[in-house]
């Protein structure tokens, strides 16, 4: 059963491990986990301290499976992160989870994305945020939540003081009133804790946009919002422009799949060139954008000097554009790992090819070779951890590749002083 164990990332003297079983491992196939095997595993966990993670995505566990790891978390005082992502737990499954919840004090991290708990379910998880004082990462999107559950999450979340990520993406909405997206404005006018706020997939309009961004004006907190996948054109994007010129601690925006077009990224553009020295990442992939919005952003890049991460795939790559982007990555501005989009040149044409990059590349899927959470396909773990530290550390591989792939004498002849200047 047991097919890979983990190190956790190292904290204290003993950070223990994560027991990977997850149904869709690529290096070999597996048999996928029932509830009989779920039954197996906490048997084997019931007194075991070593084990802090555990992955059991893409598996076939039922409502039985997650009673039963229900039970385990009522036992355990290890576990401290859980995956379950993909299953088919329903909203009585959710139930015994968020039972389990009220009284576990050592989760720290909770991955539900793709089971289909709906709105009862979700009504169970904001019940146990009012009483669970550990949970510090919930993921709750494409779980078909209702409207009822998405206001509720908002109104627990006005006195939760622990809870730093939340995912709500892709609930099933039948009004167009936005409800749930004023609450959630609402309750980031409050909450002084969440760092992560990830809204995709929510039908949201320019209205919802300006709410969000009224509220987030005296948010001290808010590091990431993932806005992907919505409905948002120019005048969402002012909002945030405005939003931005208020110099908050957000660090990541992802807009991708929107409507922003041209006017859109101009008005982010200005805020962006003086007025903004916190964002670290910005996606703007597949807006409808043409080169006079992309110039725009290209030139404040040459004044914003914080903005590291940028992604702009999926627009309309004319020759102005293509030609102000390839100066970015010549000049260094932009680093190859830091944005979607390589230049290549046909009979004196520069043009753009894309690249695997992105803000979170690697969710549902993991590569079939390489790292699982690569810097420069999930660059959101590595903005948000310390960007000083692993964005130079970045730049050192960059320098060491660049090195043994260029030709001539000068490859050989990498500087130290140039290494020592980027790791200071």
């Amino acid at each position: 059963m047991v097919r890979e164990t983990d190190r956790l990332p190292s904290g204290n003297l003993y950070s223990g491990f994560t027991l990977k079983l997850n149904g869709n491992f690529r290096l070999f196939p597996v048999q996928r986990l029932t509830d009989k095997d779920a039954a197996t595993l906490v048997a084997l966990l019931h007194q075991n301290a070593y084990i802090t993670g555990l992955d059991l995505s893409f598996n076939n566990l039922t409502n039985c499976g997650a009673e039963i790891i229900g039970n385990l978390l009522l036992e355990t005082t290890a576990l401290t992160d859980l995956i379950l992502m993909c299953n088919e737990i329903g909203s009585s499954g959710a139930e015994w989870l968020a039972k389990a919840l009220h009284l576990n004090k050592s989760l720290k991290n909770l991955r539900m994305n793709g089971n289909k708990i709906g709105n009862k379910g979700g009504m169970h998880f904001a019940r146990m945020l009012q009483l669970n004082r550990s949970l510090q990462s919930l993921d709750l999107g494409n779980c078909d939540l209702g409207i009822q559950s998405l206001i509720a999450l908002a109104t627990v979340l006005n006195n939760n003081t622990t809870l730093q990520s939340l995912d709500i993406g892709r609930p099933l909405l039948y009004s167009i009133q936005e409800e749930a997206t004023v609450h959630m404005a609402h309750m980031l006018q409050v909450n002084q804790t969440l760092q992560q706020l990830h809204l995709e997939k929510q039908a949201m309009k320019n209205f919802g946009a300006e709410q969000i961004c009224e509220k987030l004006v005296t948010n001290k907190t808010l590091q990431l919002l993932n806005l992907r996948c919505n409905q948002i054109s120019c005048d969402g994007a002012r909002a945030l422009a405005e939003l931005l010129k208020h110099n908050t601690p957000l660090k990541i925006l992802d807009l991708a799949a929107n409507r922003i077009e041209d006017k859109g990224l101009v008005y982010i553009s200005e805020a962006l060139r003086y007025m903004n020295d916190q964002l670290l990442g910005l996606s703007v992939v597949s807006n409808s954008i043409t080169g006079v919005g992309l110039v725009a952003l290209a030139n404040a890049l040459k004044s914003n000097k914080t903005l590291t991460n940028v992604y702009i795939w999926g627009n309309e790559l004319d020759e102005s554009a293509c030609s102000d982007f390839a100066n970015l990555l010549k000049v260094g501005r932009l680093k190859p790992k830091q944005t979607d989009i390589s230049p290549y040149w046909i009979d004196g044409h520069v043009y753009l090819a894309q690249l695997t990059h992105g803000l979170q590349m690697h969710y549902y899927w993991t590569p079939p070779y390489g790292e699982q959470d690569d810097a420069a396909c999930n660059a959101n773990l590595i903005l948000l951890k310390g960007p000083q530290v692993s964005l130079s550390q970045m730049d050192i591989e960059e320098i060491l590749e660049s090195s043994s792939t260029e030709g001539g004498h000068s490859a050989h002849h990498l500087s130290t002083s140039s290494l020592n200047e980027l790791s200071d």
